[in-house]
């Protein structure tokens, strides 16, 4: 009985330092959850949203610049990536295509960094939310940032350096090939990935899950590809390019719905008498990360903690008023772009492959809360009554709800579609605008004047319309 008593002591005693420890656990560490979740809000980047769909470019890099200088950053120190990201797309609009590059690069640096990132930031994302831990980038991320660095160095007059990016895509073993196999894990037919076994096992099958994804090649990068392939005399490659670029049509029924554009056989095919002006457009903007709230139940004992909200992220789409791409060449007639790559719908793939892992990793870290939540809460109960027990329920549900926030971090702008076109003219100079249409209504012009069209050269005018 001495023995007994004594046990029965100890676990009084172990079970008042737990609740103890809980109370003290929720009052010291809600402030510090409040800070540590609070990602910046969508509602954050509306002065610059309106910059980018004026079109002023500058004035959203501007604004970016200006916000990252004060107390409270745009983007906090853990997102750089979508820093340089954004900032570098932005640069690459307005034409400075030095500073775009060296942003872009960052970025790149920055995702290959992330794959050796301390466990320490693995380790809290668990028991806070994955806002804790450096944002690692996307995998749409990083194939269009060298896409994007691509044009940076043709713009600059430096072929080699737009090869360089292209290859880093295309070559065997580069990031195309990589992704290819990435994904091959998930069953084509029916969806299944890793993931699914656990989902199982867990009883969770009722909340989102692992989609097939339909994506390992790019057409857009095969189309530049092939262009400075062209340019540089490579004639061999820039066919493998071709030859690329009408797979990724074939095999990829999700992105490429549309016929392969009649300029890329065109552009593939220029008689040697003539100049192709080539012409690239950029439209809309790309789907964002939204904060998702799905409620799920948890079979726990005390009734405030058996509905859980986890939250997720979800991708929005944002409409494009443009519907049309008119493209006029003075005294040589007009013509309409074709859609080569809808970008937005590469996003929106390439993030369902690892949306199980979120969903997965949220519920995990979501029943650990509850569980802990859960013991502390009925022990209240039995030692101090319902009132204390709902009380201590209560607090900790509240200190769980703010300290989970779903990572919505990524670029937010990307464009959402890219359009190509073409005319074969006598080498000379022209006078190019490009008309963007909604309906029948003409709602942007973008200029080109004194357009230098040379045989033997890419000849690639390019044109942006973000709205």
């Amino acid at each position: 009985m001495l023995i007994k008593r004594k046990i029965d002591q100890k676990i009084s005693l172990k079970n008042k330092y737990k609740t103890a420890f809980f109370r003290i656990l929720i009052k010291v560490s809600l402030p510090v959850l409040i800070i540590l979740s609070c990602a910046t809000s969508q509602g954050a980047f509306l002065s610059v949203d309106s910059a980018v769909y004026s079109s002023d470019y500058t004035a959203a890099i501007n604004l970016i610049i200006n916000a990252q200088s004060g107390k409270k950053t745009l983007y906090g120190e853990n997102n750089a990536i979508s820093l340089f990201l954004d900032k570098g797309l932005l640069e690459y609009y307005a034409g400075n295509y030095t500073v775009s590059s060296a942003d872009l690069q960052n970025a790149e640096r920055l995702i290959e960094e992330a794959y050796t990132k301390s466990i320490t930031q693995g380790f809290f994302s668990y028991i806070i939310n994955d806002n804790t831990k450096d944002y690692p980038g996307e995998d749409f991320e990083d194939i269009y940032l060298n896409v994007f660095n691509a044009l940076n160095y043709y713009n600059r007059g430096s072929l080699e350096g737009a090869l360089v990016e292209i290859r880093k895509l295309s070559n065997s073993s580069g990031k195309l090939d990589m992704l290819a196999r990435k994904y091959e894990y998930i069953d084509p037919n029916t969806g299944a990935g890793l993931n699914d076994a656990v989902y199982k096992e867990t009883g969770i099958g009722d909340l989102p899950k692992t989609l097939s994804v339909n994506f390992s090649n790019s057409a857009l990068a095969r189309y530049l590809g092939a262009l400075f392939y062209q340019a540089e005399g490579n004639t061999d490659s820039a066919r493998i390019e071709f030859e690329q670029l009408q797979r990724a049509f074939a095999s990829n029924k999700n992105i490429y719905y549309n016929p392969v554009p009649a300029a890329v056989e065109q552009t593939r095919n220029v008689p040697a008498e003539t100049a192709r002006l080539n012409i690239i457009s950029f439209t809309g903007l790309s789907p964002v990360k939204e904060e998702q709230n799905i409620i799920h139940y948890l079979p726990f004992q005390h009734p405030v903690l058996q509905i859980a909200f986890l939250k997720l992220p979800v991708l929005a789409k944002r409409a494009s008023l443009i519907t049309r791409i008119e493209v006029m060449v003075e005294g040589k007639g007009s013509f309409n772009l074709e859609l080569l790559e809808d970008i937005g719908a590469v996003v929106e793939e390439t993030f369902k492959a690892r949306y199980s892992s979120i969903v997965l990793k949220t519920y995990i870290r979501t029943l650990i809360k509850y569980i802990v939540a859960d013991i502390t809460a009925m022990e209240t109960v039995k030692q101090q009554g319902e009132l204390a027990g709902f009380l201590i329920a209560a607090a900790a549900r509240t200190a769980m709800d703010v300290s989970e926030s779903a990572d919505i971090r990524m670029s937010r702008y990307l464009p959402d579609k890219a359009h190509i076109g073409g005319i074969n003219l006598d080498p000379g100079i022209y006078n190019v605008i490009v008309n963007y249409h909604q309906g029948r209504n003409l709602i942007y012009q973008d200029a080109h004047r004194n357009i230098a069209v040379n045989r033997g050269e890419i000849n690639l005018l390019q044109s942006i319309n973000l709205k």
